[in-house]
């Protein structure tokens, strides 16, 4: 497949992210420039004869076609293949498209650009009563976008849009930007919509985990130097001849970048000081990868070979309130939300879990491997943990062996409710 042209940005900038993804999910192939180097590249003359204003994203089409501004570049790649009904399907959804991504970029990304900028001290100082201000015009417009998807799957029409992959987005930003879990709490149905659509297969690459902030960030004021009167005076010096000095590199921030948060201080995890054990966790999931599950010679065969019940156990996970599930497809993006989450333990961890029954009459049931004797410690950094349950499994009980092999071979049957659907973590 040829490509449609170069998409000019940077892996954590977020306008950037909804372009790919709308790119991606619409089967478009694009390019991104190789080397670049933001602030230095985008001031060069060869970008900005093409590009004013000096900012990305920017769209160069293979046709010459240039263009900026992130929603602007989003929906002209829409346009791209036209029969993903990436811009709805009537005059009317093409609006409401254009009108959802407008509130959502007018009301709730600046004012969480504005909240960052200002924590900063940059380019303006601090000020809390503004601080104020800013929080509670991204609180309305979070409202808004809540109130709107709480009945409904997609913000227009019942597939994915553009508006749906930009909101997600720019939701994602906040989240990464300053919602703590408190505010997060106030927009469940907002967050699931997030989830959904940011853990859709096709953007695998995309999107990084979303970052939960138990608090959010606090403005930290700047150490003052003491006044210098205060000082002892020092001798006079004899004045060194001058030398001119080299200018220290500005330090700019564009507002449309979204530079992400600084990694946190790796601590050691408790699970590392358990007794050596003989199952290599990781020679489990190549097996269960290239092997067939049942049969001679197959997975759960090798599996029962290897298995050290001192060092791992095996425990039922179940989600603990199917009255919320709907759309079985959107079930199975909950399963991939909620491995998202486990990624801090993913060298403890494996997991088979799917969904059990059709639309608005399902629910979701697995097995997980997993260190130790105990599920809290492995599955805990997962904020959203305590929506299940976890029962531990004995494979030397019938009922129980028979639960965890049928979970593994994806064919798991419930109360006559059959595994539609489901997801590995490996």
């Amino acid at each position: 497949m040829s490509s449609a042209g170069t998409l000019w940005t940077i892996p954590t900038q977020a306008s950037g992210k909804a372009i790919r993804a709308v790119a991606a999910f619409g089967g478009v192939a694009i390019d991104l420039p190789q080397g670049y180097v933001h602030y230095q590249d985008n001031k060069k003359p060869e970008f900005t004869n093409k590009f004013g204003h000096g900012k990305i994203p920017a769209w160069e089409g293979k046709d010459g076609f240039l263009l900026f501004e992130g929603s602007t570049i989003a929906r002209y790649v829409a346009t791209l293949s036209p029969n993903s009904g990436l811009l709805g399907n009537t005059r009317e959804e093409a609006a409401l498209i254009d009108q959802w991504m407008h509130l959502t970029e007018s009301e709730l990304d600046f004012h969480t650009t504005h909240i960052r900028l200002l924590l900063n001290g940059n380019p303006f100082p601090y000020s809390k009563p503004i601080h104020a201000i800013f929080l509670e015009r991204q609180a309305r417009a979070l409202k808004t976008l809540e109130k709107h998807i709480s009945t409904r799957t997609f913000f227009v029409g019942e597939r994915i849009t553009v508006a749906d992959i930009y909101i997600a987005t720019l939701v994602q930003r906040a989240c990464i930007s300053n919602l703590d879990t408190a505010a997060r709490n106030t927009v469940p149905n907002l967050i699931r919509h997030m989830d959904t659509l940011l853990n859709q297969p096709a953007f695998a690459g995309i999107f990084g985990p979303t970052p939960i902030l138990d608090k959010a960030p606090v403005y930290i004021a700047p150490k003052k130097e003491k006044d210098s009167e205060q000082k002892p005076k020092a001798a006079p010096v004899p004045a060194a001849p001058k030398t001119e000095k080299k200018p220290k590199p500005k330090v700019e921030e564009d507002h449309e970048d979204d530079h992400g948060i600084p990694e946190e201080p790796k601590v050691k995890n408790p699970l590392d000081d358990l007794p050596k054990s003989t199952f290599n966790l990781e020679d489990w999931k190549r097996a269960y990868s290239n092997k067939e599950t049942r049969g001679v010679g197959g997975s759960l065969e090798w599996f029962y070979e290897h298995f050290d019940k001192e060092g791992f156990s095996i425990w039922r996970v179940d989600f603990k309130y199917p009255e919320e599930l709907t759309q079985t497809f959107m079930s199975n993006n909950q399963i991939g939300g909620f491995f998202n989450r486990l990624e801090a333990s993913r060298k403890y961890l494996f997991g088979s879990v799917g969904v059990l029954g059709a639309a608005n009459a399902s629910f979701i049931s697995g097995a997980l491997i997993l260190r130790g004797q105990e599920a809290e410690p492995v599955v805990s950094v997962a904020p959203d943990w305590e929506s299940y349950s976890f029962v531990r499994l004995d494979t030397s009980k019938d009922a129980d062996k028979a639960f965890f092999e049928a979970a593994l071979a994806w064919d798991l049957e419930i109360d006559g409710k059959k595994w539609v659907d489901g997801k590995n973590f490996k």
